[in-house]
C-alpha cells in the first residue's frame, strides 16, 4: 500500500445499498470478499456445464436439502461470496427473507477453470473460517475434485484429492453417492 493511501472497505449493508441505488447491477458478476468488491471471472462453457451437471445430480436430494446455484452466502459483515453451488438446510421461506448464513450451509462447491488459484487460496479458507463443514473444489484443468472438511480458523484440517474412478458423498448425506466422472462429465 502506498503511504497516505488506504483502501475503502465495504460492509454487506453498503454492498446491498449499492445494488439498490443502481451503482451495481444485479447481473454484475461481483462478490464481496473481506470488504472488497471483487469482479468474478467470466463463466466459460466447460464451467457452466459442470455447474448444470452438479445441479441436476444434487437436486435429487429432494426435500432433504435446497440446492442454491451461484447465490450469495452471508459469512459476516464484510464477506458475501457466491459459490457455484451451496447445499442448504431446508427453510420454510427458501431464504427469501435473508441470504443463508454459515449455519445454514451443509456444503459449498466451487467449480474452477480460470479461477483455480483464487478459489483455492481465498474462497476455500474463507469458508473454513466461517465454519462451513465441507467444501468441494472441482478442479477442471486437472480433472480432479478437492474435498475439504473439518473447518478451523486457519483453513480446513482435512483435504483429499479425488480422481476419475473414485466415489464421493456429501458429509451431510453419506447415502448420496456420486462419482468423479458424474461431476466432471
Amino acid at each position: 500500500m502506498v503511504e497516505g493511501v488506504s483502501r475503502r472497505l465495504f460492509t454487506s449493508a453498503e454492498y446491498h445499498a449499492m445494488t439498490e441505488a443502481g451503482i451495481l447491477s444485479e447481473d454484475e458478476r461481483v462478490e464481496l470478499i473481506a470488504g472488497e468488491i471483487v469482479r468474478m471471472a467470466p463463466i466459460g462453457s466447460r464451467h457452466a456445464g459442470c455447474v448444470k451437471r452438479l445441479n441436476r445430480r444434487l437436486s435429487r436430494l429432494g426435500d432433504r436439502a435446497l440446492v442454491s446455484v451461484q447465490d450469495p452466502v452471508a459469512l459476516g459483515t464484510s464477506d458475501e461470496p457466491e459459490p457455484d453451488l451451496a447445499i442448504l438446510r431446508p427453510r420454510e421461506d427458501d431464504y427469501s427473507q435473508s441470504h443463508p448464513a454459515p449455519a445454514d450451509v451443509l456444503l459449498v462447491i466451487e467449480v474452477a477453470d480460470f479461477s483455480l488459484a483464487y478459489d483455492r487460496d481465498v474462497k476455500i479458507p474463507l469458508y473454513a473460517q466461517a465454519g462451513i463443514p465441507e467444501a468441494w473444489l472441482v478442479n477442471l484443468p486437472q480433472r480432479v475434485i478437492e474435498i475439504y472438511r473439518d473447518p478451523a480458523a486457519n483453513g480446513y484440517r482435512e483435504a483429499r484429492v479425488l480422481h476419475p474412478g473414485e466415489r464421493l458423498s456429501p458429509q451431510a448425506f453419506p447415502d448420496f453417492e456420486l462419482t468423479v466422472e458424474m461431476i466432471l462429465g
